[in-house]
């Protein structure tokens, strides 16, 4: 069975790699390429639903796609719920598999642009000093200069300097871009200010 998805996702021009445990897998760095897993339900040593779990407790994203003949219906919800891409059932269309395939791959490159506009946005944030990300909070929040600069008791030439380096040091040239990037941030990043 292995041989025979490699072959077919070869034949759609994926570069597969097939492992003949879970463990085999684990002890290489395939997860750290763009792509998908395919796992079968019943897998020797450790179930693909345990896998799906394990993964996700050590903050693995990586699409899965489960392919198995031993489903039923409270497994497939199981699948799902804990973000399966598919779960599909054996036998299964050669292109119904290679459609799950490509959302999956999709899937996981579009969270790894984004994870690389986030990494950036966040080290950006940190070269701001405490005083321009109160500003920052402020600006996201929809507060004008002339209100932050009298919560601050600070004047609103000194606010307009504090924004124009945030604007700077974030890289954007428009109050909708800074906006755009504050968004991007974690959730405990953007209540920086309300503390």
């Amino acid at each position: 069975m292995r041989e025979a998805l490699s072959e077919l996702i070869l034949s759609a021009g994926f570069q597969p790699v097939c492992f003949a445990s879970t463990g085999e897998m684990l002890d290489t760095n395939v997860l750290d390429s763009p792509g998908c897993l395919i796992l079968d339900v019943r897998m020797p040593r450790v179930s693909g639903l345990d896998l799906q779990h394990h993964l996700a407790q050590n903050g693995s994203l990586t699409p899965i796609i489960f392919l198995t003949g031993h489903g039923d219906i409270p497994m497939t919800v199981q699948a799902m719920k804990a973000g399966a891409v598919d779960f599909l059932t054996k036998p299964v269309r050669d292109q119904t598999l290679l459609d799950a395939v490509i959302r999956g791959i999709a899937m996981d490159v579009a969270r790894r642009e984004e994870s690389v506009i986030v990494k950036r946005n966040v080290e950006r944030l940190h070269s701001l000093t405490p005083r321009e990300r109160e500003v920052l909070y402020e600006v996201a929040r929809g507060r004008l200069n002339k209100q932050i600069a009298f919560d601050f008791g600070i004047s609103e030439v000194t606010v307009k300097l504090h924004r124009g380096n945030v604007m700077r040091k974030m890289e954007v040239a428009s109050v909708g871009e800074l906006i755009r990037a504050w968004e991007t941030l974690p959730a405990s990043m953007r209540e920086f200010g309300a503390n």
